[in-house]
């Protein structure tokens, strides 16, 4: 019965051990941005292959789902005559929960991925390896700019989806739809507050920080060869995205 009973719990028992190196990663990383040498060029490129890289990307998501967004609104309060109530609907939608949730998620497709690739393949090609007997430590040198300029990019990222968002919205329901203008910014103003952005911009910051840890955590303990880079690639995306929607009903339900 003890036999049994640890073949039921090893999956379980690995789970949480895979969770605490995560964490210590993590916290390693946190103490490293403290202490020199400081990478400043790996930090300065993680932030261009996050910030820049993605600025695309997340431009053409946001302006659809603003503009998608609004469309549906327009239709849904026409029933009730209350087309005027569009504006505000679309900037608490993004402002609140659309605009980090999706941004996280495209972030996560496009640098999350690519960094347990490029550490994935790292570790199986044993470039880490070699960090380490040039006794250079390759948390500090690769997952802390990763993780600190992930975590710095994502609420840059998250006002740049939400700004483009409410201009897709905006041509959407005033343009096409031939909605008055006047109502739509009225509304704006009048529902939305700056601590609905600022806590949105909070919740792109958590998210930031779970990509990070994850993708990194997931690449830096490859192992296999291709097919593991793959399955550490797959894992990174899958946990990272879960982490996201789970870590945002909780941040929901401590902000409102």
């Amino acid at each position: 019965m003890s036999r049994a009973l640890k073949v039921l719990a090893a999956p379980l028992i690995a789970r949480i051990e895979d969770v605490g190196r995560m964490v210590l990663m993590f916290l390693g990383a946190l103490a490293w941005l403290f202490r020199p040498p400081f990478r400043t060029m790996n930090f300065v490129h993680a932030l261009h292959f996050v910030g820049v890289g993605s600025l695309f990307i997340v431009l053409l998501t946001g302006t659809f789902t603003g503009a998608v967004l609004a469309l549906q609104a327009q239709h849904a309060f026409h029933m009730f005559n209350a087309e005027s109530m569009v504006g505000g609907t679309v900037a608490l939608s993004l402002a609140r929960e659309l605009g980090p949730v999706l941004t996280a998620l495209m972030v996560t497709a496009r640098v999350g991925s690519a960094m347990a690739t490029e550490l994935g393949t790292m570790r199986v090609t044993e470039q880490i390896d070699a960090l380490e007997a040039l006794a250079v430590n390759p948390v500090q040198y690769l997952v802390t700019p990763r993780l600190l300029a992930t975590t710095v990019m994502m609420p840059l990222l998250n006002a740049a989806f939400v700004f483009v968002g409410m201009i897709g919205a905006w041509v959407v329901s005033t343009v096409i739809l031939n909605g008055d203008p006047g109502f739509f910014m009225n509304k704006v103003i009048t529902w939305s507050e700056a601590a609905d952005l600022i806590n949105g911009m909070v919740k792109a910051l958590v998210f930031g920080t779970i990509v990070a840890t994850v993708s990194c955590y997931r690449g830096f303990h490859a192992g296999g060869g291709a097919r593991g880079v793959g399955l550490a690639t797959t894992q990174a995306v899958v946990t990272s995205s879960i982490l996201i929607f789970v870590g945002d009903y909780f941040l929901t339900l401590a902000m409102y």
